[in-house]
C-alpha cells in the first residue's frame, strides 16, 4: 500500500509522478544521461549496476524494472542475482568485477572507499571515467530506490511484466526511453489539471 494517500493502491512511478510532476522531466533526461549516453561502461553494464544496486537496497521495483532493461541490453538470466550472492564467483567479466565490488561497498559503506578499491578498478583496465559512471549509476538508484521505497510504489513487474515500457527492440530506440517517459508522465499529469 503506497504511503501516499493520493497514490493508487498498486501504484507505478509513473502513477507518482502524474500526481507530483514537478522536475521529472529533468530527472528522466539526467537519467538518460547517466545510463543511456555513450561512456566506458557499456549500456547493458550500467543497466547491470543499476539493477545491482536496486538488490542491494532491496528496492523490487527499481530492480525488476532494470532487470528487464539490463536483459535488453544483453545481460543473461540469473547474472544479477548471482552477483547479489558472490560477486567473485558471479558469470560476469572479471574486469568487471573490480567495479561490482566498488559499488557494492559504496552503496553500503560509502565512507569506507579507499584508495585500494579504486586502484582496483585502474588495474582491471578501467578509467577514471568508468569509475565515474558507475558511482553516478550508484548514486543515482540510491535516490530512485529511496524515492520508491518513501513513497510505498509497489507495482510489481514479476506479476505484469508486459505492463514494462520497453516495448522497442533496438538499443537506438532506447536511447532516450527515460526522457520520453518523463514527457509521457507530463502529458498525462497535463491532461488530469
Amino acid at each position: 500500500m503506497p504511503f501516499l494517500t493520493s497514490l493508487p493502491e498498486t501504484s507505478h512511478l509513473s502513477d507518482l509522478y502524474k500526481a507530483f510532476p514537478k522536475n521529472v522531466a529533468p530527472l528522466m533526461e539526467y537519467t538518460d544521461g547517466i545510463l543511456r549516453a555513450e561512456g566506458e561502461l557499456s549500456i547493458a553494464e550500467r543497466e547491470l549496476i543499476a539493477t545491482f544496486t536496486s538488490g542491494l537496497n532491496a528496492c523490487d521495483f527499481c530492480f525488476q524494472s532494470h532487470l528487464i532493461y539490463a536483459k535488453a541490453f544483453g545481460i543473461g538470466e540469473g547474472v544479477v542475482e548471482a552477483l547479489l550472492t558472490d560477486i567473485d564467483s558471479a558469470p560476469v567479466a572479471e574486469k568487471l568485477k573490480p567495479i561490482l565490488h566498488y559499488v557494492k561497498k559504496l552503496n553500503n559503506l560509502p565512507s569506507k572507499i579507499i584508495t585500494a578499491d579504486a586502484d582496483a578498478i585502474y588495474a582491471a583496465g578501467w578509467g577514471e571515467q568508468a569509475l565515474y559512471e558507475a558511482v553516478q549509476v550508484c548514486a543515482l538508484f540510491n535516490m530512485m530506490n529511496r524515492i520508491i521505497e518513501g513513497t510505498g510504489v509497489n507495482f510489481d513487474y514479476v506479476a505484469n511484466p508486459s505492463v514494462h515500457s520497453i516495448r522497442r527492440d533496438s538499443e537506438k530506440e532506447l536511447a532516450h526511453s527515460y526522457s520520453d517517459f518523463g514527457k509521457r508522465v507530463a502529458a498525462m499529469a497535463a491532461e488530469q489539471e
